[in-house]
Parts: structure tokens; C-alpha cells; sequence
């Protein structure tokens, strides 16, 4: 299904205290033992909670979701005081990192972006590529954009979503459709593919689920990822990336989400950005034009760019620039309209 692009991951921000929400700080200090039927392993009562990659938790900016899990999390801080936070959800299979050089870009705006890894995704825990419900994602980034709130109150709040992480921020605005300033989707997860999702391998997957739930499908060509060359190399050679088959669980989640999609959009009235390219083959763009045809938005704007593939901000040079201007351009003239502090 959908799956992101991108550049190599850095490494979490080095400077201590973590710019991080208070109450994400604590965890990092303060490593909580796993709550009861949590899929990663229990650690021994004195040792530190470890990441994925088997680094301690408490060297690592986290937070702890309502299931007990560590979620990894990144925070890109302006160098003056903020004028508003932008929340980043990833696709399926990448992580957080990805989205650093776009995130560097938003905070030349004076803005505070923040991003985790999803459960089962990157540096948090969580089977790989696994979730019981796709809510959870919804849940877990209400979660931190509280935290932040906390942290920032009086600042408006944008979300920024691709692929799959198109799908999360849609559902996560509709969860609480007046609290968002804007919302930017870059390729959104909106509607099934219509080669992945015929009415014969639906079923199927249904009936899968039942028996073998863990039973893997293809893994994703790189190459419809980009057609720049240099990031679909490095997209491949990324160990945080996901490189594996996708479980039948966890299509069936994509399918759920899309059914909940389609009834929620009409609930959207926010002012909404929408980045698209036309061959897409990991989300279809019928989906977007569907999403400008059901919002109620009066404020909503889709560009498409008719030769670019699925990751528009790790295209060619001449498309992500464009894409990066946009989405610099859009949030810039949001932010002054919802009233975030002035641009110094």
C-alpha cells in the first residue's frame, strides 16, 4: 500500500534536557516497565528500557502511548520563539527521520515541528509493521500533540501528513475538527488502489486475516517510491526502513481506515493543502480528488504535479523545491492568519 521515501535518518537531537514536552522528558529520565500484553519484550526489573536498535530508551527523546509502548520522537526547535507547532505523521514502513530536511525548512518559519515514529515503525517498540487497530495511530498523535499543547499553548496547531500518515492526520482532524489551523497532505492514503483492492483480493484478505494474519504480501518497489535515483538508494539502504513483505493484518487496517475516511471527510471544514502526483502508484490520486470534492472546506487547495511519483518531498530537484515552496507558503500565510506570534 503506502509507503514513503526519503533521505537518510540523522541521529535524535544530542542536546540534553530534550526539547521534547515535559512529560516526554520524564520518560526519558524515568524508564516505566511494560504494561501487561504489550508485544515487545519485558525487560529484566533494573535494566533500561532498549529501542528496536537496542538503545536505552532513556538516551532517546520518547514518549510512553496508553499501551505502555515507547515511541521514539523528534523535535526541531527555532532558533527564536515559536509562532506555532506543526505536527509530522510518516507513512507505513519509514520513520520520522525521513522528513528532517522538510522539518529544518519549517522552522526557518520560527515554527516547532515534532514527529514520532509510529508503533511497529523505526526506533519505537511495537511487532514490525504491526498495529491491533488502526486507531492507535490517531490515538498516539492526539497523545503528543497534547503534550505539546502543554508545553505551547497559545499556539495554533498544523498537522502534516504522507501516505499513511495522510490517512492518520485526516482521521486524527476529525477526531477533533475544530483544534487545527490547517492540514497538509502530501500524497494521502485516501482510497484503495484499485489493483490492490479488487472485490476478489478483499475478500481474500478478510479471510486471511482470520487464519493467517501474519501472513506476508510483496514488499514495496523502491523505484515507484521516486524517480530520483539518489533517494530511492538511499531509501533502500535505510535500516530503519521497513524492507519486508506488508502482514495481511495490517492491510486490513489500511482498509479500515480508507472505509472511515470516506465517512469522515464530510466532517472536515479546516483549511487543507493537498500535494499530488498524478502516476502515483502507491496511493491513488482519485483519492484526493475525492477529498476536494467531500471536504467542506472552504479553504482547501490541491496541486498536482503530473509526472512525479509518491514521495513528492524526496522527488526531483525541480519537484520537491516546488513542493517545498508550496507547503512553506501555505503554512506561512496560515500561520499569520490564525495568529501565532509575529515573524522576527
Amino acid at each position: 500500500m503506502c509507503q514513503g521515501g526519503g533521505a537518510p535518518a540523522r541521529s535524535p537531537p544530542a542536546r540534553r534536557p530534550l526539547p521534547g514536552p515535559r512529560s516526554a522528558r520524564a520518560a526519558a529520565s524515568t524508564p516505566r516497565r511494560s504494561a501487561p500484553g504489550q508485544s515487545s519484550r519485558m525487560p529484566e526489573e533494573n535494566s533500561p528500557r532498549r529501542s528496536p536498535q537496542n538503545i536505552p530508551y532513556q538516551d532517546l527523546p520518547h514518549m510512553v502511548n496508553t499501551d505502555g509502548q515507547y515511541l521514539f520522537c523528534r523535535y526541531w526547535k527555532p532558533a527564536t520563539t515559536p509562532r506555532a507547532l506543526v505536527f509530522i505523521a510518516h507513512g507505513a514502513g519509514e520513520h520520522c527521520g525521513r522528513y528532517d530536511e522538510l522539518a529544518q525548512m519549517l522552522t526557518g518559519l520560527n515554527l516547532f515541528v515534532f514527529a514520532h515514529d509510529h508503533v511497529g515503525h523505526g526506533q519505537s517498540e511495537g511487532d514490525r509493521m504491526v498495529v491491533s487497530d488502526f486507531h492507535v495511530f490517531i490515538r498516539d498523535s492526539l497523545q503528543h500533540i497534547d503534550l505539546m499543547k502543554k508545553d505551547h499553548p497559545d499556539l495554533p496547531v498544523f498537522i502534516l501528513g504522507h501516505s499513511m500518515g495522510g490517512a492518520i492526520s485526516i482521521l486524527t482532524a476529525c477526531q477533533r475538527p475544530n483544534e487545527f489551523s490547517g492540514l497538509v497532505l502530501i500524497s494521502p492514503l485516501v482510497v484503495a488502489s484499485p489493483e490492490a483492492a479488487t472485490p476478489i483480493k478483499v475478500f481474500a484478505a478478510k479471510v486471511l486475516n482470520f487464519v493467517l494474519p501474519n501472513l506476508t504480501l510483496g514488499a514495496i518497489d523502491p523505484n515507484v517510491v521516486s524517480r530520483n535515483k539518489k533517494e530511492v538508494e538511499s531509501y533502500t539502504s535505510d535500516p530503519l526502513v521497513y524492507h519486508g513483505g506488508m502482514k495481511i493484518s495490517f492491510v486490513i487496517q489500511l482498509m479500515n481506515a480508507v472505509a472511515k475516511i470516506e465517512r469522515s471527510l464530510p466532517k472536515l471544514t479546516l483549511p487543507i493543502l493537498v500535494l499530488h502526483g498524478l502516476p502515483d502508484k502507491l496511493c491513488d490520486i482519485k483519492g484526493s480528488y475525492l477529498l476536494m470534492d467531500t471536504v467542506q472546506s472552504q479553504d482547501k487547495t490541491l496541486k498536482v504535479y503530473d509526472e512525479a511519483y509518491h514521495a513528492l518531498h524526496k522527488e526531483l530537484p525541480e519537484v520537491s523545491t516546488a513542493v517545498f515552496k508550496e507547503i512553506l507558503t501555505w503554512i506561512g500565510q496560515k500561520v499569520s492568519a490564525a495568529g501565532g506570534p509575529s515573524h522576527t
